[in-house]
C-alpha cells in the first residue's frame, strides 16, 4: 500500500506488509476517528495526560483566531523601537522558536531573535554582550511557569536592565508566553510585564509549536502567520481522511511505530540545508512521545550522511528535501538502491513546516498506538531534576557540591567511571566494548550518545561533530549529540524511559568566569550562579541514568576543550 501524495514517498521495500497490517487494523479500530473525538482509549483504559494534552489538534483553528491580536502586538513593538528579542525556554518552549528564527531568517523591520536555553554562564554573557538590552524584548516562555531555567534567565536580564532604565519600564521589556493560572502570570502581572499570552492548557510543551509558544516568536521575526496557519490546516484536514491511501500522517505513524518494533528504531534524518534545523523540533517530539515503558524510537539529527555500507540493519531514514536542492541526493539514492528503509518528504516552500508540524505530531499520536504507550506524559524527565535539586539544596547548605573521585587523571582531563582500568585507552575500550551489537535484524542494538555540559557555539559544534563521526564510522552504531541541559527537556525522556540500549558519554569542562543567578527579580542577593547549577544538573543526569542501569561515564575536559576531545579520538583509534 502506497500513499500518493506528491510531497511524501515511502520506500519500504520487504517492510511494507506489516505496515500495510497496521493501516488494516488502524482501520479496523476506527483509530482516526477515534483521535478526533479525543478518546484517550486509544493508549490508555485511563485518561490521565491524556484528555487534557489533545489540545494540538485544533490547534490550526484555534490560533487562525489569535493572528489578528498577535501582529497587532508585533506592530506595538516595532514602533516602540525594539529591535531585537531573546526568547528564555527550554524544550518545547524554545525549539520551535529555533526553528522559526533559523528558517525564515529575519524580515526587514522585524525584531532578530535569538533563543537561550543554556545554564552555560559564557552562552548567557555571550547573549547579553550581543545584545543592546535597551532595544530588546525579553520572551519568558513555559508552559509550567516554574521552569528553573527560564526564571533564572529572567532574573538575570531583569536585574541587568533595572541598573540602566527606571524601575517602572523594566517590565515593559518583558513578555509571558505560559499557561493560565501559572506561577509566572501572576509574576508577570506584579512585574507589570508587556503582554501575558496564555496559551491552551491542554496542549502540551512538545506539541505546541502552532501555539502562541511558536508563533508569537515567529511573527515577530516576520513569519506570515495566516500562510503558516493554513498549510498547517491543509494537513489537519489531511488527517481526518479514512483513505490511508492518501492520511500520509496515518501512515508515516504506522511506518514509524511497526519500524520501531521490528528492530529500525533508529530514525535517521538527512534534510536539505534550507530546512536542516527542523530535526532539531522532531528530535524532542518523537524522543519525548516514544521513550517511555521499556520502549522507543530513537531520533538521530545531524549525523554526518555516509555510504549504505556504513550504517546497521538498525535505521530507518527521513529524507526531507527542498525545491530543487541536490545536496545529499545521490547519498540517498545510495541507501534507496541498497534497499534501506527511507521516507521522503519534500518541501515546495519554507511554509511548508505548517504541514510538517501538524503531519508529525498527528503521525507520532499513531506511533504511540502502535507501541502500546502514551504519547504525551513523560514519566522520567523529572528524576533527574530531582538528583539535581537535592545537588543545588547541598550546596545551599554547605556551599559545596557532592564531590566525585575521578577513576582517571591525565593532564587536565579527568575521567570518572565504574571502569576498573586504569589507563585511558583500556577505560574508554571498556566502555564502549559493552555496546549492544543486537541481532541480525538489528534489534536492541546499542547507540551513542554524547551529552556536552559546554558552551553551545560554532567551535563546539564542530569538535563534537567530529568526534561524533569518528563513533559512527568506527562503531557503526547510531550517534546522537546534545548540549546540556537542553538535551534534558528534548531527549532525556527517551535516555531513561527506552529498552536501556544507550551508551552516555558526559562532557564538562572548567568555567572561566560565572554568572550569579538572582534569588528574586530586582534583589542581587544570590545564593547560587549558573555555573554550579549546570554542574549540578549534569550530576544529576548522571545519578538518574546511572538509578536506571544506564551505561555512562562523565569526561570533565578542563581548560583544553579541543585538545582533550582530540586526544579521545587519537586513544581510540
Amino acid at each position: 500500500m502506497a500513499v500518493t501524495e506528491n510531497d511524501y514517498h515511502a520506500y519500504l521495500g520487504k517492510k511494507q506488509g506489516m505496515v500495510d497490517k497496521a493501516l488494516d487494523k488502524i482501520k479496523q479500530e476506527d483509530i482516526i476517528a477515534r483521535i478526533w473525538k479525543h478518546d484517550y482509549t486509544i493508549w490508555k483504559p485511563e485518561p490521565t495526560e491524556i484528555s487534557n494534552r489533545l489540545g494540538w489538534l485544533n490547534s490550526p483553528d484555534y490560533m487562525k483566531e489569535r493572528i489578528s491580536e498577535i501582529n497587532s502586538f508585533v506592530e506595538e513593538v516595532r514602533k516602540a523601537g525594539y529591535k531585537q528579542a531573546l526568547l528564555m525556554g527550554m524544550g518545547g518552549s524554545s525549539l520551535a522558536p529555533e526553528v522559526f528564527r533559523k528558517t525564515f531568517g529575519v524580515e526587514t523591520g522585524y525584531l532578530d531573535l535569538s533563543v537561550l536555553d543554556s545554564t552555560d554562564p559564557a552562552a548567557i554573557m555571550q547573549h547579553e554582550n550581543q545584545l543592546d538590552l535597551e532595544k530588546t524584548l525579553f520572551i519568558v516562555s513555559t508552559k509550567s511557569g516554574s521552569t528553573v531555567e527560564t526564571l533564572s534567565f529572567m532574573k538575570y536580564f531583569y536585574n541587568k536592565l533595572q541598573k540602566t532604565l527606571p524601575g517602572e519600564e523594566v517590565g515593559q521589556h518583558f513578555i509571558a508566553i505560559t499557561d493560565p493560572g501559572s506561577s509566572l502570570e501572576k509574576l508577570a502581572k506584579d512585574l507589570k510585564f508587556r503582554e501575558i499570552f496564555l496559551n491552551d492548557s491542554e496542549v502540551g510543551g512538545r506539541y505546541s509549536a502552532l501555539t502562541h509558544f511558536g508563533l508569537v516568536p515567529a511573527a515577530l521575526v516576520g513569519v506570515d502567520l495566516t500562510r503558516l496557519l493554513e498549510n498547517a490546516e491543509v494537513m489537519s484536514q489531511n488527517c481526518k481522511s479514512y483513505d490511508y491511501h492518501q492520511n500520509s500522517a496515518a501512515h508515516l505513524g504506522a511506518i514509524l511505530g511497526e519500524m520501531a518494533k521490528n528492530g529500525q528504531d533508529k530514525v535517521t534524518f538527512i534534510a536539505s540545508p534550507e530546512i536542516k534545523h527542523f530535526g532539531t523540533w522532531v528530535e524532542q517530539l518523537i524522543a519525548e512521545s516514544s521513550g517511555k515503558e521499556g520502549r522507543g524510537i530513537l531520533p538521530v539529527d545531524g549525523e554526518e550522511v555516509l555510504s549504505a555500507q556504513d550504517y546497521s540493519p538498525d535505521r530507518l531514514f527521513v529524507y526531507l528535501h527542498y525545491q530543487n536542492t541536490s545536496k545529499n541526493q545521490e547519498k540517498v539514492a545510495e541507501l534507496k538502491d541498497a534497499g534501506l528503509p527511507l521516507i521522503q518528504i519534500n518541501f515546495d516552500n519554507l511554509y511548508d513546516l505548517g504541514h510538517e508540524y501538524f503531519r508529525w505530531e498527528f503521525a507520532i499520536a499513531i506511533a504511540g498506538w502502535c507501541l502500546d504507550i502514551n504519547p504525551f506524559n513523560q514519566p522520567n524527565v523529572e528524576s533527574a531534576k530531582v538528583q539535581a535539586r537535592k545537588m543545588v539544596d547541598a550546596y545551599k547548605k554547605s556551599g559545596e557540591l557532592p564531590e566525585l573521585s575521578a577513576s582517571l587523571t591525565e593532564g587536565d582531563l579527568k575521567v570518572y567511571t565504574d571502569e576498573k582500568t586504569s589507563d585511558l585507552k583500556g577505560v574508554l575500550n571498556q566502555f564502549l566494548n559493552k555496546a549492544s551489537q543486537g541481532d541480525s535484524g538489528g534489534k536492541n542494538r546499542s547507540y551513542i550518545t554524547l551529552q556536552a555540559y559546554l558552551t553551545p557555539d560554532e567551535q563546539n559544534d564542530k569538535l563534537f561533530h567530529e568526534f561524533r563521526t569518528f563513533l559512527q564510522k568506527k562503531y557503526k552504531m547510531a550517534t546522537t549529540f546534545g548540549y546540556g541541559p537542553r538535551f534534558l527537556h528534548s531527549t532525556g525522556q527517551l535516555h531513561k524511559g527506552d529498552a536501556g540500549h544507550g551508551m552516555f558519554l558526559q562532557f564538562l569542562a572548567d568555567i572561566p568566569k560565572d554568572a550569579k543567578i538572582p534569588d528574586q527579580p530586582g534583589d542581587d542577593a544570590s545564593s547560587i550562579s549558573f555555573g554550579i547549577l549546570k554542574t549540578a544538573q549534569c550530576l544529576g543526569d548522571r545519578q538518574a541514568l546511572k538509578d536506571v542501569n544506564r551505561h555512562v561515564i562523565l569526561i570533565n575536559l578542563g581548560s583544553h576543550v579541543r585538545e582533550n576531545l582530540q586526544k579521545l579520538m587519537k586513544t581510540l583509534q
